[in-house]
């Protein structure tokens, strides 16, 4: 009885509770919210917006973390919140009103502009356009993102002024900040002032005189001259001053032309520093895989995707190949046929005391001090600390431990999941360092003499990073703007996967030789094109395995194709460097070097890149038609130098 009773007096007292109590102690845990959406897009895409809920006093509800349920254009949409804020996205096709809503009746309301789809591939077409035109990269480059951030923002004149100030206080500034873009300008200012002082310390000189010593013909010759440049790997600017200046005054004791000259110090400089592990053009190479990578989510790091797309550069190998064959056979064709034929009978040409010809290039030019080890030691540091790191950072018991890989499994694996650029940081801070004592302890120079030789260095990569910003910049643009989406969408059903490497080739040769960077390049079309490449695989059925394999290809390919229209290009940096490095008429070298070029860049594209799609192939199948063509075109196609010096 009393218990009946206690349960009526408590049903009581809680039906008067709740009579009496305000009714806003039930209602909603916040006041009001607010929502964000970007207010131009450009074409049919999802849209992620942002949602902060408000107390009364219009601050952030910190206190609620929780999943609540809004109203998005009438479709119940789950926001997950954290502390008062949370994210949502919606699908925009036209110009329309969003209207957001949660359960109380909080509603607002969002205008967005929705811009027609072809619209996003301006800023990188822009860019390439420009590019042949001013045959300038920087500003081109420049004024591609200008015109993505007009797209976004509009194209009156407040739409101008809040592009430029975006330009500066967000995009630029999220480029530079991005840790990982932080750590390639960091390692190339550091690559830069160290090969500027192992050069000025008389250490790359000392290296090439080492070697120089075996070079007693003009066949031995032009084969010390290849081997430098394949040795001088982590620069392409260091390889053609240094060897094309150094190795001069030999090749022209044993009467090899100059444009031969410049041919072997151009046709080794980018393709050897393109592929090698530890270049100045790794952290470039790596930050532009690395912006593509995060954006489709790969699990797979930027390093051990560079090392996959080797077994694909084709045109770099088979250009360092055909220039042996070329070498060891003693045999040339079309124009540097005449040219070595006019510099082995000596015709045209004033030679020195010496049998040397002489050059206005050395004229008053000072003996540098040489000596090896100042160069060695800290490129020797550099590659081997870099190797170290990589091992270091990438290693895993779990790998190392397991009995069924085998050892070069296991240190593919290993550098696959190493911190790319956490090693070549340390590698390059300590090649630096050691330079630097070396040079002092040595006495070679004055510390403030090293220090303004670094500085130099450092200056020297400039126009380097300034490339890489601004192609960040339009990277990120072009994700915003779903340039990569209406590529794969205007080829999706019309371009067969396959076809993407030749396709790709020859877009980045056309880019490179007209705009003469194999940066620039880079730049543009990595970040355009290696997202096309994933999303069409995809499309067309293909397994992971498959798609990666072609993604593997693509980031090769690009790199291929801008190396091949760099050697092409009257207007490239290096081609220049190269002719004046070996004091070469500039057409001459041009016009002596094409024909090689474009003979080796026909086999690649033929056995590397168009026979896969009809006939499946392994990759080193391909390495070995493509060989065996090229050793038949030195061999039939080219003639004997005459008179012949061994």
């Amino acid at each position: 009885m009393t218990t009946k009773l206690e349960n009526l007096l408590r049903a009581a007292l809680l039906t008067f509770l709740l009579a009496i109590l305000p009714a806003t102690i039930f209602s909603a845990p916040y006041h009001s919210f607010s929502a964000e959406l970007p207010t131009r897009i450009v074409g049919k895409a999802n849209v992620e917006g942002s949602i902060v809920l408000l107390n009364a006093d219009g601050a952030v509800a910190e206190a609620i973390s929780d999943t609540l349920h809004f109203q998005v254009n009438g479709t119940e949409t789950a926001v997950a919140v954290v502390n008062g804020k949370g994210n949502f996205s919606v699908t925009v096709a036209e110009s329309r009103t969003i209207t957001i809503q949660d359960r109380e009746g909080h509603s607002v309301e969002l205008q967005v502009t929705s811009l027609p789809f072809w619209l996003s591939i301006l800023p990188p077409l822009i860019a390439i356009l420009l590019a042949l035109i001013f045959r300038e990269v920087i500003t081109a480059l420049f004024l591609g993102v200008l015109s993505g951030l007009l797209i976004l923002n509009g194209f009156d004149f407040s739409g101008l002024m809040l592009s430029l100030l975006r330009f500066a206080d967000t995009y630029l500034i999220n480029a530079i900040s991005d840790p990982g873009h932080l750590s390639v300008i960091v390692f190339s200012l550091l690559i830069g002032g160290m090969v500027s002082l192992v050069s000025a310390n008389g250490g790359m000189t000392g290296i090439v005189k080492l070697l120089t010593r075996y070079a007693n013909s003009s066949r031995r010759s032009q084969l010390v001259t290849w081997f430098l440049g394949i040795l001088i790997f982590f620069d392409d600017y260091a390889n053609t001053l240094i060897v094309g200046n150094t190795m001069r005054p030999l090749t022209d004791r044993y009467k090899v032309s100059r444009e031969k000259l410049a041919y072997i110090v151009d046709s080794t400089a980018a393709p050897v520093a393109a592929i090698a592990f530890i270049t100045t053009w790794i952290g470039a190479e790596l930050g532009y895989i690395k912006e593509v990578a995060d954006a489709l989510n790969l699990q797979e790091s930027p390093y051990s995707i560079f090392l996959n797309s080797l077994k694909y550069a084709f045109y770099p190998v088979c250009a360092l190949f055909f220039m042996l064959m070329l070498i060891l056979m003693g045999r040339d064709f079309g124009p540097m046929l005449k040219a070595e034929r006019k510099a082995r009978t000596g015709k045209d040409e004033k030679l020195d005391a010496t049998g040397q010809l002489q050059s206005p290039a050395d004229e008053g030019r000072p003996e540098m001090r040489a000596a090896w080890l100042n160069a060695f030691l800290p490129v020797f540091s550099l590659v081997a600390v870099a190797f170290g790191a990589l091992l270091y950072t990438g290693y895993s018991e779990s790998v190392w431990s397991d009995p069924g890989l085998g050892f070069l499994t296991k240190i593919a694996l290993t550098l696959g999941e190493a911190d790319a650029y956490q090693a070549l940081l340390w590698a390059s801070f300590l090649s630096l360092l050691l330079a630097i004592v070396i040079t002092l302890a040595r006495r070679v120079i004055s510390l403030q003499k090293t220090v303004e030789v670094i500085t130099e260095g450092i200056k020297s990569m400039f126009m380097a990073i300034m490339i890489l910003i601004l192609a960040w910049v339009l990277a990120a643009l072009t994700w915003e703007l779903n340039t990569a989406q209406f590529i794969a969408s205007a080829f999706s059903g019309n371009v067969n996967p396959l076809l993407l490497p030749f396709i790709v080739f020859l877009i980045s040769a056309i880019v490179s030789f007209s705009t003469g960077s194999s940066w620039g390049t880079m730049a543009i079309l990595y970040p355009l094109l290696l997202p096309v490449s994933y999303q069409l695989s995809r499309e067309a059925g293909f397994s992971e395995d498959q798609t990666m394999e072609l993604f593997y290809e693509i980031t090769s390919v690009i790199l291929a194709g801008s190396v091949f229209g760099d050697h092409c290009s009257p207007i490239s940096d290096t081609t220049i460097l190269s002719s004046l490095s070996t004091s070469c008429s500039h057409i001459s070298h041009v016009q002596t070097q094409l024909p090689y070029a474009v003979t080796v860049a026909l086999t690649v594209m033929a056995t590397g890149h168009l026979v896969s799609v009809f006939i499946h192939i392994p990759w080193w199948l391909s390495y070995l038609i493509a060989f065996a063509l090229l050793f038949l075109t030195a061999r039939f196609a080219g003639k004997q130098v005459v008179p012949l010096r061994s």
